[in-house]
């Protein structure tokens, strides 16, 4: 743990002199991913302080889970020894009894959700996903009982879906587009958002605002346009955009002249199609954003990753619906492909343009993907490789040197050698030519570039 960083599921405390911060934490890791606290270490230096009386402290501290959280948090704690000191692991694990929250602030205002390294206060959307996620419901699957089956368009959803013979009431409420609500089949959240007549009129902030800024922050704006209308009419709009602005310089291959964009575009269209499918439309005054910018490209959507999961799990292709009836939708439509499976096409698409795999990043309630324009470049080989190369490439020595011979130039002692020699030619930029790791004879060739 002391080689990590503090992060979503990692936190580090002096002590337990603010009880409430621990509590806020332990909190906080309840309601999202999980994590471990150290008690008994400095956040920013991890010095190991370690604990004076462990046990007592332990003690103190369940009792403090016990008597200030509610519902009622299990962890698993323990006292480590390190070195001379003793320190106390608090260990959490996502919870399905979720919100947590603290008893002295009460279920709106004691929530608490981890958003990168720090403890953030759920606000009211937040905390009623929590809860819908603890009964197995998502946010599109609400009803909406004040509107009837007419607020859907039906002649938009038979030509988005020419596959189904006919699409009504009773395919929609297949599609969980419409439900039963007191013996009135009414639109969901969902069908709304995919066939409403006037969505905007529920969801004033369902759509996808984009810009083309001049250089590498927001301070000009070149061009924008604001995508208005049904998700899947948002989507191809927004990624039309996206396409009059990717810059298409030409390359040649085979004796041919190509042209390719500069912006890898299959990626941006797995990115823009899960913010629209990830989106919380919950939240008020938090459209779609995508930014253009000359060194990259953001795609930022209302709603942090769904409780349980971070962004090392997104990368590894692990998934959960926050919108199910669009999801759905989307897959029939052709949008996704396979479940869980955006993220690491958007990797691989970057990788084979020579671009570094996105980042993502929560921040504030709201979740941004980001694309580098910059070609990956190759990592700078260090002091010692460098000294390596630069002996075993002079003319004199083609004839290859010795880990002795290598070790002198290079200023560290034979054995350090051996084992960097070993490195390098695992990694195929070294040769070695002998019978065997005791040849005296055994010389070293460099076939790098």
């Amino acid at each position: 743990m002391l080689q990590r960083d503090e992060g979503k599921t990692l936190e580090f405390k002096r002590d337990l002199s603010s009880p409430d911060k621990v509590l806020h934490t332990l909190i906080a890791f309840a309601n999202t991913a999980g994590g471990v606290l150290v008690i008994g270490v400095e956040n920013r230096t991890k010095h190991v302080r370690g604990v004076s009386d462990p046990l007592p402290e332990e003690e103190r501290l369940a009792s403090l889970i016990t008597d200030r959280i509610e519902p009622r948090l299990v962890p698993n704690i323990e006292i480590i020894a390190w070195r001379s000191a003793q320190v106390i692991v608090v260990e959490i694990y996502p919870s399905s009894t979720r919100p947590h929250w603290l008893k002295n602030l009460g279920p709106d205002n004691g929530v608490f959700v981890r958003i990168g390294s720090t403890n953030r206060r759920a606000d009211e959307p937040l905390i009623h996903e929590m809860r819908r996620m603890a009964r197995n419901e998502t946010y599109d699957e609400s009803p909406l009982a004040h509107l009837d089956s007419e607020a859907l368009d039906f002649r938009v959803a038979a030509e988005l879906f020419p596959q189904r013979r006919t699409l009504d009431r009773a395919a929609l409420e297949t599609l969980r587009a419409l439900t039963r609500h007191e013996r009135r089949l009414v639109p969901t959240v969902g069908g709304l958002l995919l066939f409403g007549k006037e969505l905007e009129r529920e969801f004033p902030d369902a759509w996808i605002q984009c810009g083309r800024f001049a250089g590498t922050d927001k301070s000009v704006l070149a061009d924008s346009v604001e995508c208005h209308g049904i998700l899947s009419k948002t989507l191809d709009a927004a990624y039309d955009f996206v396409k009059k602005h990717a810059v298409y310089p030409a390359k040649i291959s085979d004796l041919k002249r190509m042209d390719a964009p500069s912006i890898p575009l299959r990626a941006v269209r797995e990115l823009l199609v899960n913010a629209v499918v990830h989106a919380d439309y919950a939240q008020q005054g938090a459209p779609v954003r995508v930014s253009l910018f000359s060194d990259r490209v953001e795609i930022e959507n209302p709603g942090v990753l769904l409780a349980g999961l971070t962004v090392e799990d997104i990368k590894h292709g692990v998934s959960k619906l926050r919108n199910r009836v669009i999801g759905r939708a989307f897959k029939e439509l052709g949008y996704i492909e396979q479940w869980g499976s955006g993220i690491q096409r958007a990797m691989s698409e970057c990788r084979e343009a020579g671009l570094p795999e996105p980042t993502f990043q929560e921040m504030a309630f709201r979740f941004r993907a980001i694309i580098s324009l910059k070609a990956e470049q190759p990592p700078e080989r260090d002091v010692i490789t460098e000294a390596v190369r630069t002996a075993l490439l002079a003319p004199k020595n083609r004839k290859g040197l010795s880990t002795h011979q290598l070790a002198e130039r290079a200023g560290i002692s034979p054995r350090a050698m051996r084992t960097r020699m070993a490195k390098l030619v695992d990694s195929g930029l070294v040769s070695v030519l002998g019978k065997n790791a005791r040849d005296p004879q055994r010389k070293y060739h460099w076939k790098g570039v």
